[in-house]
């Protein structure tokens, strides 16, 4: 089953995750304009969406920003220091609340494996991208992008 989700879909994803979770608005995440910048520091979370579509839901970002997302996600003050489990629990229910809602885009959502953090996107056996979506947090680079697998399996392994 081939199924496309459009730029415009995860942005108002990503923009009702981040204006629930994040800033209590919608208008801070915006469509990057220009040049991406290199990250240098960057940090990657994802989840495995499995079933009749299956693939994966990648933020990245740099790792600056995904301890401003936590201090945000958190309450905290702009100069308390972030743990880095907290920062792995807050960037990776970022991913899987994004996630989630991809998945319920779908006909046949199937299950949705655990949130991952790391510094490298694993590969995933037969995907491709199908959508990359830079987006600007406050000025900060936050990218979404969308991994399909080119044959869709049923595979629930490590899934919710």
């Amino acid at each position: 089953m081939t199924t496309t989700v459009a730029h415009d879909q995860v942005h108002a994803i990503a923009q009702e995750v981040f204006a629930a979770m994040v800033d209590g608005d919608l208008g801070l995440l915006l469509p990057w304009e220009g040049e991406l910048p290199a990250l240098d520091d960057a940090l990657v979370a994802w989840v495995d969406l499995f079933g009749d579509w299956s693939g994966r839901a990648v933020l990245v970002t740099a790792e600056g920003t995904a301890q401003e997302l936590t201090r945000a996600l958190m309450g905290l003050h702009p100069d308390e220091p972030v743990e880095r489990a907290d920062l792995e629990d807050a960037f990776g229910e970022i991913a899987n609340v994004v996630g989630g809602n991809l998945k319920a885009l779908l006909p046949n959502p199937g299950t949705l494996g655990l949130p991952r953090i790391g510094s490298d996107l694993p590969p995933l056996e037969g995907a491709v991208r199908a959508l990359h979506l830079p987006l600007s947090w406050r000025g900060r680079l936050f990218v979404v992008d969308v991994w399909v697998t080119t044959a869709a399996g049923s595979t629930t392994e490590g899934a919710s």
